[in-house]
């Protein structure tokens, strides 16, 4: 995946004076073209560009540190007149003083630093080479007893100048001098000004080129700071505050800086991306920061967007889950509440001290703690999903028909590995929800993709199913999905469902969710589709009536084709009996609507089954699997378990409140039956049902 450079530029050779022609040179071709693709902080680009890093080796030797001589004229060496010229004795050859006095020049200290560090590689002496880490690792904050800044911290232009030394010398930085290299990367640098940001990063540069066993060191010190910054940071004695864009901004011209010298260093950058990633129980501002750094990453290292986009999208599937698994835990109006009432600006800007003593507090309510923790994750994942809706958008708005269809490669290969056999993710996937919709094209594509899934044989049984689930839901839902591509869904998963039956059929001997999951998921998935969509699938839809005309017939003059009316016939009444292991809602509701619409009359199969009783071989291997394995329900007409698919269709209602605004328009309400809404007391109890499947919460009763 990366470029690997076989030569390493010497520290000491000239740097080009302008970035953005490295970049030009060395940055290897994007895996998505992103040539139309503008990050959400794609206009600091150019503020990054402006920053030029080349300081011309004569400079570090000149006496004035805030000079920049031009790197084509030599800079002379001035040496002070009145200098006392003396022999150094043994004592001090042996250990040079590094003193901080303002007078002493770049060209002297570069020479000291030289000797330090020579004398410490041979191991003659390490004195002055430990002075030299002092000057780095005395924290510049630092108050004598009086409360003024001690005289030991160092000034601006002494730090300067043994960093100048450090970038001449920094061939000499090998393993032995770990120390000196952790002192001047654990130093704080951020808060200074532009003069010495640009002399820092050339550094580092210089260093993990010059030095490749202190690339990793280099490159974890700097992505340690695209998370949440240490108390401090900005804030020097002597320097003007530094924002907090700023810094991000800063961090990120050094990252860019060390790849456009190091292109092969991504396969070191990837992994450490992946172990920085905040904790679970990090802060949702903490999270959200992180997550758009690492877009932000892509914009000079797009040889790891596949990388970071699937890390940040497992991240959002795990704490996705983790909301879910919790919200089962409280009770069930308040959880209902909990999505609807998250306030997630006032949530972020809470002092982190204040939040941490309220999640932590034994004397606050388990329960209050607990709706808590549920609410900053919601705001967690509302954050981290809305920067990957942004950085997604670009290239379905705007660009050609191959950068659609590449991005898209991108959402469908983390649907595929991460989201599809996850149980219970609710938000992630409407990524590929909304942006699928986005040309008939890439409907196509999404809904082969499934029905390819739910075909093949060799994969799992649950993935399978799993597919079939979310087809359903995205035929059903998605307000951009023409009537054409759900008779064309609906037609391939009902020959699939033929299928099924003629190869079950005969060696059935009665509901099986365990043998046939794979029958029961196309079943279900068919039920819902017509539940949703039952006016796309009629023969006036066919000739071109829209949903609303084919409301305004009456029931008797509303028609389906035959093929629609016999593979749900011909399943319904089949040994393999589904709507006893549907969901019940679904079942519930498609007797309601077909029963109106006199297209089949399942109630009496529904009474029949309220007495029959399942006795199923309770294989554990199939019940690790909650999604689709078998949910034990009792039956009231006796002791037995029956087993039922799970009502999880994934593309029910989004509730996360800043990025719904993504999905505005993207959303089919369910409309139930013509006629019979507002005054049917029963009938919005089952559209409640319905609009609730996502959450597992659909009615259990089989009357």
């Amino acid at each position: 995946m990366v470029s690997l450079s076989s030569a390493t530029r010497s520290p000491a050779a000239p740097r080009p004076t302008n970035p953005s022609k490295m970049l030009a040179t060395s940055s290897p071709v994007p895996i998505l073209k992103t040539s139309k693709i503008n990050t959400p902080t794609a206009g600091i680009k150019h503020r990054m560009e402006e920053m030029d890093l080349s300081l011309s080796p004569a400079s570090s030797v000149t006496s004035d540190p805030d000079a920049h001589p031009s790197p084509r004229k030599r800079t002379r060496v001035q040496f002070e007149k009145n200098v006392e010229m003396r022999e150094m004795s043994d004592h001090e050859e042996k250990a040079p003083p590094i003193t901080r006095a303002p007078g002493k020049s770049a060209a002297v200290v570069r020479e000291e630093v030289r000797r330090a560090i020579q004398r410490h590689v041979s191991g003659a002496d390490s004195e002055s080479y430990d002075r030299i880490k002092e000057v780095f690792a005395v924290d510049p904050r630092r108050r004598d007893e009086d409360g003024h800044l001690s005289p030991d911290v160092p000034t601006h232009t002494s730090l300067r100048h043994h960093l100048l030394g450090l970038l001449s010398n920094v061939a000499a930085l090998d393993r032995s001098c770990d120390g000196l290299v952790s002192a001047v990367l654990n130093s704080e640098w951020l808060g200074r000004d532009e003069s010495y940001i640009k002399l820092y990063i050339r550094f580092l540069g210089n260093l993990a080129a010059a030095q490749g066993t202190h690339l990793r060191s280099v490159l974890k010190m700097l992505v340690g700071y695209l998370g949440e910054l240490p108390k401090g940071t900005g804030k020097l004695p002597g320097y003007g505050l530094v924002q907090i864009p700023d810094i991000y901004t800063r961090v990120h011209m050094a990252l860019r800086h060390v790849m456009q010298l190091i292109p092969s260093g991504s396969g070191t950058l990837s992994p450490i991306l992946s172990m920085q990633f905040p904790f679970d129980n990090d802060p949702a501002k903490t999270n959200i920061a992180y997550t758009r750094n690492l877009i932000r990453v892509i914009g000079y290292a797009p040889e790891l967007q596949a990388d970071i986009l699937a890390l940040v999208t497992e991240k959002l599937v795990k704490i996705d889950v983790q909301i879910q698994v919790d919200m089962e835990d409280i009770e069930d109006e308040e959880g209902e509440d909990v999505l609807h009432n998250v306030s997630p600006e006032a949530l972020v800007e809470e002092d982190d001290d204040d939040n941490a003593s309220v999640m932590s507090d034994e004397s606050v309510d388990p329960e209050t703690r607990r709706v808590k923790a549920i609410k900053e994750n919601i705001v967690k994942l509302d954050g981290m999903i809305d920067s990957l809706f942004e950085y997604y958008a670009p290239p379905f708005t705007s660009g050609t028909l191959d950068d659609k269809e590449n991005a898209l490669d991108l959402l469908l290969s983390h649907f595929q590995t991460i989201v599809l056999p996850t149980y219970r993710s609710r938000h992630t996937q409407f990524l590929l929800f909304h942006y699928s919709q986005s040309s008939s094209i890439l409907v196509d594509r999404f809904a082969a993709t499934c029905i390819s899934l739910i075909f093949n044989k060799t994969q799992p049984a649950i993935m399978r199913q799993s597919a079939a689930a979310y087809l359903a839901s995205f035929v059903a839902r998605g307000a951009h999905i023409s009537g054409e591509v759900v008779r064309d869904v609906y037609d391939l998963l009902g020959t699939h469902l033929n299928n099924l039956r003629s190869e079950c059929e005969s060696s059935c001997r009665g509901p099986d969710l365990r043998r046939y999951g794979p029958f029961y998921s196309t079943a279900q998935a068919l039920l819902y589709i017509f539940c949703f969509r039952w006016r796309d699938l009629t023969t006036a839809a066919i000739e071109g009536d829209t949903p609303e005309q084919v409301d305004d017939l009456e029931p008797e003059d509303i028609i389906f084709p035959p093929s629609v009316k016999s593979v749900l016939q011909q399943a319904i009444h089949s040994k393999l009996n589904p709507l006893k292991v549907c969901s019940p809602a679904i079942v519930a509701e498609f007797a309601r609507i077909s029963q109106h619409l006199n297209f089949m009359y399942v109630f009496s199969i529904l009474e029949t089954n309220k007495r029959l009783r399942i006795s199923s071989y309770r294989n554990m291997a199939a019940l690790a699997d909650p999604r689709f394995s078998q949910v034990e329900r009792e039956i009231r007409a006796g002791d037995d378990l029956g087993y039922q698919l799970d009502a999880y269709f994934p593309f029910d209602p989004y509730q996360l409140p800043r990025s719904r605004r993504w999905l505005e328009g993207d959303y089919i309400e369910y409309r139930g039956i013509p006629g019979q809404g507002d005054d049917d007391s029963s009938e919005s109890e089952v559209d409640d049902d319905l609009d609730s499947l996502s959450d597992g919460t659909g009615t259990d009763d089989d009357e």
